[in-house]
């Protein structure tokens, strides 16, 4: 039989701090770049060559193990492409702290339409102040890029292209560019990872300010024993692994 000591011992053991963030990620581009690809491939690992177009708006969520302490969700809403056209995307776009910027590789008009698309992005979105207040982190997807190996047409690969997008993504304000393809898997989880980390970037800084209040606890969630209400820290028992600190950092 275990002494007291042991027992509360053996209790402690058995917990352990998790802190789950989650944020709104606006997949958005002209129709027929390949968002919903993007995100059936990101979120279940499927791919369907045939995808029906979306009308306004779905979603998807992807669970992050971001490491041993941290988990990730991300609310992926799919906007139709047709959208940049409608007063709704305002209503879309509210509350949402980042963006995939997806546009086709192998269709030039696609690409024609992202400075329009970003700048429309800039005029009905911004970070919330608690996050700074500026434009929201856009990473931009250079998708279908497995169509255009071998090819005469521009390649997203090859190092004039690279270069060209570089200094393009620069100027328009962009995080960062990936060569994506949802067919075969190419750089989906790095894209999300690049974005995820810039805004967990923003959250901690703002968390260590004091710029971003503590969030309530979910249900079954207990305070850290002699901690106060502090950002994402709650005490999990192992039995129950899914239950965690939730913040919505919209």
């Amino acid at each position: 039989m275990s002494s007291p000591g042991e027992d509360t011992a053996s209790d402690e053991s058995n917990t352990r701090l998790i802190t789950q963030y989650m944020f709104k990620i606006l997949v958005i581009g002209d129709a027929g770049a390949g968002k919903t690809s993007i995100i059936k491939r990101y979120v279940s690992d499927e791919f369907a060559n045939h995808c029906k177009t979306t009308i306004g708006v779905d979603f998807a969520v992807k669970v992050i193990p971001w490491d041993d302490d941290t988990i990730v969700r991300l609310q992926l809403w799919d906007i139709a492409g047709q959208e940049r056209y409608g007063c709704l995307t305002r209503v879309y776009y509210k509350e949402a702290t980042g963006a995939l910027l997806v546009y086709d590789t192998t269709n030039r008009s696609s690409f024609s339409a992202v400075e329009k698309w970003k700048q429309d992005l800039d005029d009905k979105v911004r970070l919330p102040e608690t996050l700074g207040g500026g434009p929201l982190p856009t990473v931009l997807l250079a998708n279908k890029s497995d169509l255009t190996e071998g090819t005469h047409q521009d390649n997203c690969l090859s190092p004039t292209t690279t270069q060209r997008l570089d200094e393009y993504c620069e100027s328009q304000g962009f995080l960062a560019w990936f060569a994506t393809s949802a067919k075969v898997n190419r750089n989906l989880d790095e894209a999300a990872r690049c974005l995820v980390g810039k805004l967990l970037d923003l959250v901690q800084e703002a968390e260590q300010t004091g710029a971003l209040p503590a969030a309530a606890l979910v249900d079954g969630a207990t305070k850290s024993p002699g901690k106060g209400p502090q950002s994402g820290e709650i005490q999990v028992d192992n039995s129950s692994p899914d239950t965690y600190y939730s913040r919505c950092c919209g």
